[in-house]
């Protein structure tokens, strides 16, 4: 049997300061398989972020494992971290986090910047992934003179142009319309059905999370089945 992409086991979070101690996530055990598009649901504050984060490799575990393509990164060092992440998965979130003063064509590069690309080959990929997302007119428009949904596509051509296995998406439609929404999940959709890639996706909305293959529901911490 294949591993999982990405597993959790018996993971606990906690963050300290000074005066308190919060526990995030508490015994949380999971597998996302390969080719899954998994949903995320759960109230404000239960700990959604923070398990996206551990599966994203952003954060580390305060105890317990976690693996990627059954290895370990418990005992990665912050720049081996840096360069799985790179190679391996791709982010796209809420606010889309684009760069306003570069053209689109630019904000979908800088992935690529941080890994042994070419010129050539930065400028190929770099034009797949807007053709996927279908923005290949607006290559060399600026973030201010595209909509919402245009934006959050360049978002996704960005998360996508490194040709990630794991595409973790946290509430990719919660600042877009009802028609811009559909066309982001339409998205999604078709990365996950058309080029193998696992989606792990943050979000409020039950009609999109049953939409994807299986929901995880996290409540104070814990999943809960």
């Amino acid at each position: 049997m294949a591993e999982p992409l990405v597993a959790l086991e018996n993971v606990q979070k906690l963050y300290r300061t000074d005066r308190m101690e919060t526990i995030a996530l508490q015994g949380v055990s999971l597998a996302i398989e390969r080719g899954e598009f998994v949903s995320i649901m759960g109230p404000s504050g239960c700990g959604k972020s923070t398990l996206l984060n551990l599966l994203g490799l952003i954060d580390r575990a305060t105890s317990g494992e976690v693996s990627f393509a059954g290895q370990s990164v418990n005992s990665l060092r912050d720049v081996e971290l840096a360069r799985l992440r790179n190679r391996e998965l791709g982010f796209v979130f809420q606010s889309f986090h684009l760069i306003p003063d570069l053209r689109v064509t630019d904000n979908v590069e800088v992935p690529l910047l941080y890994g042994k690309h070419s010129a050539r080959e930065r400028r190929e990929r770099v034009r797949e992934a807007l053709a996927v997302v279908g923005l290949e007119a607006r290559a060399n428009h600026f973030p201010s003179e595209l909509s919402g949904g245009q934006q959050q596509r360049v978002a996704i051509a960005r998360a996508i142009v490194g040709r990630p296995r794991l595409l973790l998406a946290d509430e990719p439609t919660g600042n877009l319309d009802s028609q811009m929404s559909e066309e982001i999940m339409a998205l999604l959709e078709k990365l996950n059905r058309e080029r193998a890639v696992t989606v792990v996706m943050v979000t409020h909305d039950k009609a999109k999370a049953e939409r994807s293959h299986r929901i995880l529901r996290i409540f104070d911490g814990q999943l809960v089945h």
